[in-house]
Formats: C-alpha cells, structure tokens, sequence
C-alpha cells in the first residue's frame, strides 16, 4: 500500500515568491534591449521581448509535484541512485544559465521515495536563482528531512556559462560540488561506495 503525503508549500512556491507578471516583464526586457542599444522594433527582434519574459518566467518556475513514498517492506538496506540527472538553473550573480547532471542517492529507512522524485527534487530547487553549492546541499538537506534516511548523497557537476561566455572564457570547463549526510559522511566505506557509483 503506497502513501502519498498531502503537498507542501516548498513543491509549490518559493517563500515569498509571487507569479510572475509577464506584461511587465516584457516591457522589462524591451527596455533592457534597448539599453544594450538593439533596435527591437526589427522584425527579427520584435517579439523578443515577451519571448524573453515567457522563457525566464518557465526557467524560474518549479512544476508542482506531491512527494511519493513507500514502505521498506523488504527492509532494503543498500543504497539507491539515480544518476544522469539532467538539470538546469540560473547563476544568481550573473543571472547566465548553468547545466549539468546529478546523482542523488539516499540509504532507505523505514520508506522509499518514488524514484522520479529524486530528480524532481533538483528541478525545484534549481528553478532559482542559484550557486550550485547551494542547490546541492538544499537538495540533501530537503531529502534528509523528509525521508528520515539513514544516509543522504547529492554530487552535481555543472558547466557554468558564467565562467565559459564571459569572464575566464574557460570553455569545456566544469564544476563538482558534493553534500553528504549521515552514514555517508562519516563511514568512509560507505562514502568511498557513494563516490564510487555516482561515477564523478
């Protein structure tokens, strides 16, 4: 018998966060061209401002989702992964996108989660403004919570287009960030196997 848990106020909205006004974020990015000294008003660029305001309103928006666990009827003890996560967020000092890939893992105790939710749980909280620190540690602290595992792993790595289209050039470049919590941080087996399977 599988238990869905009645949705939270973090799946849906960000504190404080409030809907996006599009009309006014047009008329934002038409002004922001226009500072950079581009002639919106080209048939190439005239409807590139609401598509600006459409396609920042959906990158900072988390789709909605309700958490899905089940019991550990077989008392499964081993770590579950998932690995090849896609993800994408935006660099809240240069607000330019970040992308990469995640693995989430986590040491059952009494419940499992839902295997698709691990990787939900990244798109909401990349759905910011964002330091890839950051997402990494509230994506482990959030599952830690509320899973009440015995062990949580969160490794990301990331090309930011902060450091390859601008600044350092560093093109092809990346960057790994990892958060482990209880049994993963403090037994070095059990971290040496995390690492191990997350393929980093």
């Amino acid at each position: 018998m599988s238990t869905t848990a009645a949705p939270r106020p973090e799946f849906r909205d960000r504190e404080g966060a409030v809907e996006p006004d599009l009309v006014a974020a047009e008329a934002a990015a038409a002004a922001f061209l226009k500072a950079l000294g581009m002639d919106h008003d080209s048939e190439h660029l005239r409807a590139t401002p609401g598509r600006m305001a459409r396609a920042w309103a959906e990158m900072l928006t988390p789709r909605p989702f309700n958490l899905t666990t089940f019991p550990n009827e077989e008392g499964y003890d081993e770590l579950v992964l998932a690995r090849g996560i896609p993800f994408r967020s935006i660099c809240e000092h240069h607000l330019l996108p970040f992308t990469g890939h995640a693995c989430v893992g986590y040491l059952p105790g009494e419940r499992v989660l839902g295997l698709s939710k691990l990787a939900r749980v990244v798109e909401h909280f990349a759905c910011r403004p964002q330091t890839q620190e950051r997402l990494t540690k509230q994506t482990a602290d959030w599952l830690q919570a509320q899973l009440g595992a015995k062990a949580v792993g969160v490794v990301l790595k990331a090309e930011h287009s902060c450091m390859t289209l601008r600044g350092a050039l560093a093109t092809g470049s990346s960057t790994v960030t990892s958060t482990l919590l209880g049994t993963l941080r403090t037994d070095p087996s059990s971290r040496q196997e995390f690492l191990a399977l997350a393929g980093f």
